[in-house]
């Protein structure tokens, strides 16, 4: 009762497509994430930076404007993606 057909003990995964690969293909797909983070790591290196420079601003009010920036740059680009997959689905498909 022995077969000769040998079964790997670990599953084999895809190796084909590369991270970066499916990096760029969920970026095609929905463009606005990368863009929300690139605007919220934006908005916290700004805050930081300005973080030197605050005058007599207290830094828990800093800290909390930064945060409310942040938070509206990702909030924004969540939205202008919604919009955006709305317009693909329904305005742009071509009607059969």
């Amino acid at each position: 009762m022995t077969s000769n057909v040998t079964e790997p003990i670990l599953p084999t995964y895809e190796t084909e497509e590369s991270q970066s690969s499916k990096l760029i293909k969920k970026s095609r797909e929905s463009p606005f994430v990368p863009i929300g983070i690139a605007g919220f790591l934006g908005v916290v290196a700004y805050g930081l930076y300005r973080l030197k420079h605050r005058g007599d601003t207290k830094m828990s009010v800093h800290l909390i404007h930064m945060r409310v920036g942040a938070q509206g740059f990702v909030v924004g680009a969540m939205t202008c993606g919604v919009l955006y997959s709305m317009y693909r689905e329904y305005l742009a498909k071509p009607k059969p």
